[in-house]
């Protein structure tokens, strides 16, 4: 970092010596030391503002600007019969070398990331179906459950992996926190696993913003460059990237959807695994982590028992299923006894039973 603030300093002590010995501001030095130092220095701070920016945006600044002043200069060439002593000749002539660079350099710098090889590649394939990207998010890697679904083949298209999901999943494997380092190593587990399957793309993507400071939004922005959908399990990401209009793909909901159609009055069979929270409940799950509260079943845990379902309810979490448990007809406890019945027993003379005497 020191050899460049020496060249900074380098570079203003040049402009300022320049500006003394030619005196483009007159006699006075001082004037001329000052004007020097101050154009070195916004130059120093154009260079500054710079830092973060990406180099095939600059490139493409470059050669943006540089077709729109080879335009303009061939349009100014082209009007070589308009006479060159009209002031308004002379000011279209000086508006066309100011308007074409500029658009050049602004139109450049925005489709910089087509100077990428990736895409510079696709320039020169055959054309042919659009390519669909799926952007992945730290957290749907280090779930790991993208990788079973790559295997199934249900997923086509190519994964895209950013550079700063990459950043951020090694911070995490990184950490102090041996259970944030265990997720994060497994994240990067999960993506050489996907990387040596079969028939599927991985894209290392070194488009970022440096505008954007969250990692959310730099997803959202990056799936609205390519054009693709992120791939996640974050809830707020997934309502962030709707409001913006970016298709979302959610491992939550996909797994909700693909879980077993329960109706009530069915019979299934589950293990009650710890009591519930209401009185005489039972807490069971499903294979898919569905859960089931079973009612009369407090006396039931560590069992597999039948129950019937009564109901399902759809939460924004996932699917709860109540149910009630089927006692078998030998162990029914007896009914209790009506009011009636227990009066009449009250008012009956028990019999009385003589024994002999002893002989």
């Amino acid at each position: 970092m020191a050899w460049f603030i020496l060249a900074r300093l380098a570079f203003i002590g040049a402009v300022a010596a320049s500006a003394f010995m030619l005196r483009p501001l007159g006699a006075d030095p001082l004037v001329n030391v000052a004007f020097g130092v101050g154009l070195a220095a916004l130059s120093v701070a154009f260079e500054w503002q710079l830092r973060h920016t990406a180099v095939t945006h600059m490139l493409g600044a470059f050669l943006g600007g540089a077709v729109g002043l080879l335009l303009a200069k061939g349009i100014s060439a082209a009007l070589f019969w308009i006479d060159h002593g009209d002031q308004r000749v002379v000011f279209l002539h000086s508006f066309i070398l100011l308007v074409f660079p500029y658009i050049g350099v602004v139109l450049g710098g925005r489709k910089g990331e087509w100077l990428e090889p990736a895409r510079l590649m696709t320039l020169f394939r055959a054309a042919g179906p659009e390519r669909h990207y799926k952007i992945l998010d730290t957290s749907v890697i280090i779930d790991g459950r993208i990788a079973d679904l790559c295997d199934t083949g249900f997923i086509d298209g190519a994964m895209v992996i950013p550079q700063f999901v990459l950043k951020e999943l090694q911070m995490v494997a990184d950490s102090s926190d041996s259970m944030k380092r265990n997720r994060g190593r497994r994240g990067l587990d999960i993506l050489q696993k996907i990387q040596k399957m079969s028939g599927i793309e991985v894209v290392i993507s070194d488009i970022d913003f440096p505008d954007v400071k969250e990692v959310d939004l730099k997803l959202i922005e990056l799936a609205r460059t390519l054009p693709g959908k992120i791939v996640t399990n974050d809830f707020n990401l997934n309502k962030v990237a709707q409001l913006r209009g970016v298709s979302v793909l959610n491992i939550n909901e996909l797994a909700n959807a693909l879980k077993p159609v329960v109706l009530p009055g069915e019979i299934m069979k589950v293990f009650i695994l710890k009591e519930g929270k209401e009185y005489n409940q039972g807490v069971a799950y499903l294979d898919d982590g569905t859960m089931v509260v079973v009612d009369n079943a407090r006396k039931m845990i560590s069992k597999t028992i039948d129950i019937v379902v009564t109901s399902v309810l759809q939460t924004t979490a996932g699917k709860m299923i109540f149910g009630r448990y089927l006692e078998p007809s030998g162990s029914q406890a007896p009914a209790p006894r009506s009011a009636q019945s227990l009066a009449q027993a009250a008012v009956t003379p028990s019999p009385i039973v003589a024994k002999s005497p002893d002989r």
